[in-house]
């Protein structure tokens, strides 16, 4: 897993022997132990990482006005209840909600409008709820709204 995997050495004198892993990928899902040996002490301990992904359809960044498929699933085991998808959340008149039971959005013509913070919450029937926010990007022309534009003979146009 090297780079992505280090100890924070500061931290060890202290008792702290976290494991830091720099991007997670899907691949890293399972359990991991972890031993230190203090003078004669030994000390474990098991963590059980788990992964929620997003993944666009086409990929990041967007092309606006082309159907855009969003989706988001996590490596939980328990059955899934239903997927919320949250739009620019806390940001007032434009923010946005959409339920469904499955983990997939589908945007028919992604606006401008539509970039910005997307987080998907899965929930289970285990009760669990997981999150993950992604920053979905949009690629259009904001430009005036009248088409046309008028310009002094002689001079630059943009």
């Amino acid at each position: 897993m090297k780079p992505r995997v280090s100890l924070q050495d500061p931290t060890l004198r202290n008792g702290n022997f976290s494991l830091r892993i720099d991007p997670v990928r899907s691949e890293d899902v399972g359990l991991y132990e972890a031993w230190v040996k203090y003078n004669t002490e030994v000390h474990s301990c098991h963590v059980e990482l788990g992964v929620i992904t997003v993944t666009l359809s086409p990929p990041n960044p967007v092309i606006e006005n082309e159907l855009l498929l969003m989706s988001c699933n996590s490596s939980h085991r328990a059955s899934l209840v239903e997927t919320c998808w949250f739009h620019n959340e806390h940001l007032g008149p434009t923010s946005r909600t959409f339920c469904s039971f499955s983990g997939a959005l589908s945007i028919l013509h992604p606006a401008l409008s539509d970039a910005g913070s997307w987080r998907c919450q899965l929930q289970y029937s285990d009760k669990e709820i997981i999150s993950a926010t992604y920053n979905l990007q949009i690629l259009g022309f904001d430009g005036p709204t009248n088409p046309v534009v008028y310009a002094a003979a002689g001079s630059a146009a943009n």
